[in-house]
């Protein structure tokens, strides 16, 4: 195989460890393309692999969507939820669109930016976790659309490459109540339009530069990333119910630190 299609594999299998949990796929993949000299067109693949995990959780997830839209039009439960989950993602929707050429121009190519904000959502997350909470919702479903609108507000901070949207979402869920579980089960929910949207609007703003060999890229990145990604959400919750989210700050502090120090070495 050709180096870049290493590479993609690799950065996908790196997609699909790192999505659903609060430590930046996308400030991981930056870093290791940095390090490794990868380069894509317009940034597009980074962005456009992560449909594979996107993919992944709605095959895990697939009898519960059911479930809640087939019983939407008789459980207002069941539609409350959908609607926080479309609330969540209405800031994003704005604020992606709005920011996207300094989101994708400058943000996406500064890794000691991304190296610092691992750094700083590390300490976050790690505070956060260490919190002395009464949950309030230990149900996804059960988050209620105030809550959620400040969870969408929150993940808007992760439109900074490094912050982690998983993290962002996590730690908005938890400071408003909910559980460690259903904080992480909301964010999976709320990642589905948030990825597909990114990826779609991704596609159509790169369109005219994405040729053969760099959407080959895209689709091993996109397998391997989708493969990955189905073991890590079958175990992530059991994980977190059981463990708590400190194991994720410490890797994004060391990852940081190391990232950091390497790029003030000059590599």
């Amino acid at each position: 195989m050709a180096p870049d299609t290493i590479i993609a594999a690799f950065l996908g299998i790196l997609e699909g460890l790192t999505e659903f949990i609060p430590v930046s796929s996308t400030g991981h993949i930056l870093l290791a393309g940095h390090f490794l000299g990868f380069d894509s067109p317009g940034r597009a693949f980074e962005v456009m692999i992560q449909l594979g995990a996107i993919l992944a959780i709605l095959g895990v997830y697939s009898g519960r969507l059911w479930r809640i839209f087939s019983s939407a039009p008789h459980d207002p439960r069941a539609r409350r939820f959908v609607l926080a989950v479309l609330i969540a993602f209405l800031p994003a929707v704005v604020v992606g669109v709005a920011a996207h050429p300094i989101i994708k121009g400058v943000l996406f190519e500064t890794p000691i930016l991304i190296a610092v904000m691992l750094i700083l959502g590390g300490i976050v997350l790690l505070f956060v976790d260490r919190m002395a909470t009464d949950p309030r919702y230990h149900e996804a479903e059960d988050i209620p659309l105030t809550s959620a609108a400040g969870i969408g507000v929150v993940q808007c901070l992760a439109m900074i490459p490094g912050v982690s949207r998983s993290g962002a979402t996590i730690v908005g869920a938890l400071l408003m109540g909910a559980s460690k579980r259903a904080a992480a089960e909301f964010s999976f929910f709320l990642s589905m339009p948030t990825m597909i949207g990114a990826f779609a609007y991704d596609l159509y703003k790169n369109r005219s530069i994405l040729d053969a060999a760099a959407l080959g890229n895209v689709a091993i990145g996109f397998v391997f990333a989708f493969i990955t990604a189905i073991f890590v959400v079958r175990g992530l919750l059991d994980y977190v119910s059981a463990k708590g989210y400190g194991f994720f700050a410490w890797w994004r502090i060391v990852i940081g630190t190391l990232a950091l120090i390497a790029l003030v070495a000059g590599y």
